[in-house]
């Protein structure tokens, strides 16, 4: 995430701040990517802590009024993880929007988001993470740490967060958009197979015989579908991508790490924005073993997974404003 400051006195604030020191109100506008003054609150900021600006035709901010279902907050702790889920998903869409995406230089349709909990009543009910023809549904039970870590090791997932899980659903999103431009599938079906096959039995054979990653795949969940290693592939670009923009935003540096002003949303060299997020993954994760902390970025990329990287990259940072003749 970009540096961000206080429009009132200048001073350095967070994306997740609702008020600066100085005592002013902060909202952030999406569309220019920082806070401003005198923005309308978003209708949602006392439910759930949202600090965007409203759009005048709902009095919802841009991310709120993507959500058409919220959890059953009858059962009190929903309120709070549909708001850690609502922060997550506000995170990635600003992410997005480094590259155009659903901003108003985007002319393509934008997915809408069900945020549910398993946690209804007294009951527990499962809730299924996903996308279909452009709604994405969200398990905000997932929100709360603990179960996110059981559920981490019940599956043996070296990463899970409500933000990798937005970025995941998103993807599948974002493949539909990129399937309408020329080139793109076939270019996609040489690098990760054909999309086409039955879903259903791949998943089958995934939870009955999972595989390991492997010199192909970035994840061993990847290894499930063409869909769900794009998916992969490209949730995997948003986690270095923005771990590479936030350490130099931070104003850190290192061996083959830019000196700060370097914009890794703006990298279009893949190869060199994939060198540049390895050294950063080697020193956070120095710095998170000295703290006896798991690894940020615990995932070793082979010569075929930074095909992938690259070739989702490419499509992720060009395809929301790509005219179709001019993909390639």
């Amino acid at each position: 995430m970009q540096h961000l400051t206080c429009p009132h006195c200048g001073q350095k604030v967070y994306f997740q701040n609702t008020i600066c020191a100085c005592g002013a109100a902060l909202t952030f506008d999406p569309e220019a990517g920082g806070f401003v003054p005198n923005g309308i609150p978003c209708a949602q900021a006392q439910d759930i802590g949202c600090n965007w600006m409203a759009e005048a035709e709902t009095g919802l901010c841009r991310s709120c009024r993507a959500v058409v279902t919220i959890p059953d907050l009858s059962v009190a702790e929903n309120r709070a993880l549909w708001a850690k889920s609502a922060a997550a998903l506000r995170w990635v869409l600003a992410n997005l929007a480094r590259w155009e995406w659903f901003t108003d230089a985007d002319p393509g349709p934008r997915p809408v988001f069900e945020m549910l909990s398993e946690r209804i009543g007294g009951a527990s009910v499962p809730v299924s993470m996903g996308h279909a023809d452009g709604v994405i549904t969200i398990n905000v039970a997932e929100a709360d740490p603990a179960l996110r870590l059981a559920r981490q090791q019940q599956l043996g997932e070296l990463y899970r967060s409500m933000i990798g899980h937005m970025r995941h659903e998103i993807a599948h999103f974002l493949f539909q958009r990129l399937s309408a431009l020329p080139g793109f599938l076939v270019a996609f079906r040489t690098m990760f197979g054909d999309e086409r096959a039955d879903y259903a039995a791949a998943r089958a054979r995934h939870y009955a015989h999972p595989q390991p990653p492997g010199e192909r795949y970035v994840t061993a969940y990847a290894t499930m579908h063409p869909h769900e290693d794009w998916a992969e592939t490209a949730a995997h670009v948003l986690h270095l991508v923005d771990m590479t923009d936030s350490l130099v935003a931070a104003g850190l540096t290192g061996l083959a790490i830019p000196p700060p002003g370097y914009d890794a949303y703006a990298d279009a060299d893949g190869d060199h924005l994939l060198q540049v997020a390895g050294a950063v993954a080697l020193a956070v994760n120095e710095i998170n073993r000295a703290l006896d902390n798991p690894d940020v970025y615990p995932f070793v990329l082979t010569d075929t997974t930074r095909e992938k990287l690259k070739f989702a990259l490419h499509w992720l940072s060009f395809g929301a404003t790509m005219a179709p003749e001019d993909a390639r």
